[in-house]
């Protein structure tokens, strides 16, 4: 595995396809054969709108660059009043050669 970068940032948080919340986030970025990019990190949002999406699996980021980004949430609970959650990134990241900073 190699470590790629962090790249942040903020967008609109969606699931069934539909706008849910503005979020802003915050990601590492690696490299693993024969997966590809993938990432982790901290999403961050109101706390009511992060409570109703918490533990969803078809929770996506669109970030205000136009990528479209599957989450998965890492946690088993959500903090109570929370605004900050853990997750899993998939989808379209920068390629290994791309937008990561370090």
């Amino acid at each position: 595995m190699r470590y790629l970068g962090g790249i942040s940032g903020s967008g609109v948080l969606k699931y069934d396809g539909k706008a849910h919340a503005r979020a802003s986030y915050d990601f590492d970025g690696f490299f693993k054969e024969p997966l590809g990019v993938t990432g982790s990190g901290e999403i961050q949002l109101a706390p009511s709108a992060l409570k109703s999406v918490f533990g969803r699996n078809d929770v996506q980021l669109l970030t205000d660059d136009g990528r479209l980004l599957d989450l998965k949430f890492s946690e088993k609970e959500l903090r109570t009043a929370s605004d900050v959650a853990h997750v899993d990134v998939t989808g379209e990241l920068p390629t290994a050669g791309g937008a990561w900073s370090h």
